[in-house]
């Protein structure tokens, strides 16, 4: 069975692979446009997701399972996907703790005003008397209370924060004090002291953040966009931002990535940036190998308990 991967991964990843059966070869390529005719022989291939077009698709005739080795999938051919009927899974939940560990520290770096500090160190001022809060007795809500946002919903449970989640039911889970909809959430903005936005980029959660929804937030919100860069239009963003509707964003996904030279967020005093890193950890490739080891593993043999199965009509 050939197997291509659409990057080079490290050896020491691949070499588990050959315990799941011996009959396999493994492909990889810097990139997909150096397949060099191994795209039209593969039955399995594993991509990051962004690099596949519908002319790969239907260059890849023998292909019946596509792993995704990360969670966002907004830029993959899905439509000539489930045409073809191709098995669609991905790394779903790998993101989850590095995720949480980068949001709690962004509202620490907040809260403690730590970008302050370094910046009284570069200018040789010694000033003790900023003011700082805490993260306990704060409301947080999660927009996206799937697997990481209920990882982060833990870590701030710890540091006594009131956690309310939105999710597509608005039924209460566990780590949550209360949960609600998207068509319903913007009622309890009022009270929120950090809005995190967690959500995919789907047609229902484009543009999702209107200027009513910054409106109702508190002056002193803090909105933390980790989900995905179109769940808000920039000049509504930018708009909020220079109206001081809310007192700061950290942003760390765009509409445009790379962000462009002289964008108006890079002089925004009330917005940190960060280049699309939230889930970054030495351990990310790891852990969706563990994924793609056990669905390798059910691909050969029994083919009734994959991890991580995407609908690709869906987009989840």
């Amino acid at each position: 069975m050939d197997v291509l991967f659409t990057f080079s991964p490290p050896e020491e990843l691949l070499k588990p692979l050959k315990q799941v059966e011996a009959d396999l070869n493994l492909h990889t390529v810097s990139s997909i446009d150096e397949e060099n005719g191994l795209l039209a022989e593969a039955e399995v291939l594993v991509t990051f997701g962004e690099d596949l077009t519908e002319g790969h698709i239907r260059k890849a005739q023998k292909v019946k399972w596509i792993m995704v080795v990360s969670a966002g999938l907004e830029k993959m051919p899905l439509d000539a996907i489930a045409e073809r009927g191709i098995l669609l899974t991905n790394a779903k939940g790998i993101h989850k703790k590095p995720m949480a560990e980068f949001t709690i520290g962004l509202m620490i770096q907040y809260v403690k005003q730590l970008g302050a500090f370094r910046d009284q160190q570069r200018e040789g001022i010694w000033r003790p008397d900023l003011k700082m809060g805490e993260l306990s007795g704060k409301n947080l809500m999660i927009v996206g209370a799937g697997a990481i946002g209920t990882e982060i919903a833990k870590a701030a449970n710890f540091f006594g924060m009131a956690v309310y989640g939105v999710n597509s039911t608005g039924k209460p889970i566990k780590n949550f004090q209360d949960m609600y909809t998207i068509e319903s959430f913007k009622e309890a903005l009022p009270i929120m002291d950090f809005i995190i936005n967690i959500l995919p980029s789907t047609d229902k959660t484009k543009y999702l953040y209107q200027k009513e929804h910054f409106t109702a937030m508190k002056e002193t919100a803090v909105f933390i966009n980790i989900g995905r860069g179109d769940a808000v239009s920039e000049e509504v963003l930018i708009e909020a931002l220079e109206e001081e509707r809310i007192a700061h964003a950290f942003m760390d996904v765009f509409e445009t990535e790379p962000l462009p030279e002289g964008h108006p967020f890079w002089k925004l005093k009330n917005l940190t940036l960060t280049p699309h890193v939230s889930s970054h950890s030495d351990d990310y490739l790891p852990r969706a190998f563990e994924i793609f080891k056990h669905n390798l593993h059910t691909y050969i043999n029994n083919k009734n308990n994959f991890m991580n199965v995407v609908d690709p009509k869906r987009g989840y």
